[in-house]
């Protein structure tokens, strides 16, 4: 069976609110996941805008902070949305596990996605500890 998404998990001593407040602000996203976008900015229209490579596109955040989840989409076809699906849950004794999960495009390398994976959830829980 084909992979159709990629996805990686990171563990922290950091409480799942702050990482989920960290990830409540879609201007914080080039700070660690400059793959996925180098500036976002507010939107009258779609709520967000996301830039990257000089091409702009809407971006919606679907979050629920209660249940730990941030969604950040984006339409990917007509009528189809897709992004970064975040899962910030208790880690047992203290502490989050954040999960996240993106499509593959198509003749992606899942091991290079998972790899840059990796290093943005590094880098995320890096910025929420110093927050």
């Amino acid at each position: 069976m084909d992979s159709r998404t990629e996805t990686e998990s990171i563990e922290s001593d950091i409480g799942p609110r702050a990482i989920v407040a960290l990830l409540a602000d879609p201007r914080r996203i080039p700070d660690w996941a400059p793959t996925f976008a180098d500036a976002v900015t507010e939107d009258a229209q779609s709520g967000w805008r996301a830039m990257k490579s000089g091409q702009g596109f809407a971006l919606r955040v679907d979050m629920k902070q209660d249940a730990g989840t941030v969604d950040y989409l984006r339409e990917i076809a007509p009528g189809r949305e897709g992004g970064a699906y975040i899962r910030v849950i208790p880690r047992p004794g203290g502490g989050s596990v954040v999960v996240m999960t993106v499509p593959l495009v198509p003749d992606a390398e899942p091991g290079a996605v998972a790899a840059v994976l990796r290093d943005e959830l590094n880098t995320l829980v890096n910025l929420a500890s110093s927050s």
